[in-house]
């Protein structure tokens, strides 16, 4: 009789420890989405701040959408995974953070973050006659999101490699992809070209892999910074020749809409791209509705 009182007494104490687990895994839940005041965010004005209000909007949240920077937010999103915090921040894919840490997207019925995004690059009207091998080599650069996130990777984690040097090390692990875009195509003698860039990582990246190919192909070129309003202007004018950053169809849908018909739209260069909420996988939330509403 004793042994069974053990046995019972050992299996009900095993039930109630599953018991308490599946509470204390609920409580997670609950206070992950009850945790969050904000939604920290990137710079005010751009796309995706816009969606990411709408959508705050769209579901009724009861949390404020926070302007910052991308370094900013990172360093935010990077202390609150060391601390196993919640935190929710707008981010995109690719970015070399999907990389470093596992993180995922919050899923979204609404749609009201959209769906995929491509990276489409942009010229400026008159280069394809003024200078037809920069432009075949614009138009046909082409990469995927893990070639990206490659570049991203070897100098956003490593303060002691530059955009440029990454960018050589890609080109130099993947001559296959190179040969591709540079087939037919004939070398220049010192010809100038000029290309702008936003200050992203994603960007980075890529301007600095078409640069270098197109110093290969005997170019002398220019990398500029600029906003990225200012970006779509200065290749409307006529000042830039091209550039690689116009997240479409919603990132820089107000400025395509703006110069639609002042700039050569060569396509993606990059498909699948993503943008939304995006939390820590530690956190147990998987959808915008889980968060709190008002």
């Amino acid at each position: 009789m004793m042994k069974w009182k053990k046995v019972m007494f050992v299996c009900f104490s095993c039930l109630l420890l599953i018991l308490t687990a599946c509470s204390n895994n609920e409580n997670s839940n609950e206070e992950s989405a009850v945790n969050i005041k904000e939604i920290v965010g990137i710079e005010p004005g751009s796309g995706t701040m816009t969606i990411a209000q709408e959508t705050i909007d769209a579901y009724d949240l009861d949390v404020s959408l926070t302007p910052s920077s991308e370094p900013a937010m990172l360093t935010e999103l990077e202390t609150a995974i060391k601390n196993e915090e919640p935190i929710v921040v707008t981010l995109w894919q690719p970015h070399w953070m999907f990389t470093k840490y596992d993180l995922k997207f919050l899923e979204d019925p609404k749609k009201t973050l959209g769906e995929e995004e491509n990276i489409h690059t942009m010229v400026r009207l008159g280069l394809d006659k003024e200078n037809p091998t920069a432009y075949k080599l614009l138009n046909n650069f082409y990469w995927e999101v893990d070639d990206m996130n490659e570049v991203m990777s070897k100098f956003a984690e490593d303060d002691n490699v530059e955009p440029r040097d990454a960018a050589a090390e890609w080109i130099e692990d993947h001559p296959e992809k190179v040969a591709a875009w540079t087939d037919g195509l004939e070398k220049v003698d010192g010809e100038e070209i000029e290309l702008a860039y936003v200050n992203w990582d994603t960007e980075l990246s890529s301007t600095n892999v078409v640069a270098l190919v197109l110093e290969d192909l005997g170019f002398d070129v220019t990398l500029t910074p600029l906003d990225m309003g200012i970006a779509f202007e200065s290749v409307a004018s006529g000042e830039i020749d091209g550039m690689l950053i116009a997240w479409l169809p919603v990132g820089a849908a107000s400025y395509k809409e703006q110069y639609d018909d002042q700039i050569d739209d060569l396509g993606p260069s990059l498909e699948g791209a993503q943008q939304g909420f995006v939390v820590p996988s530690y956190m147990d939330i998987d959808s915008v509705e889980d968060l709190p509403k008002k």
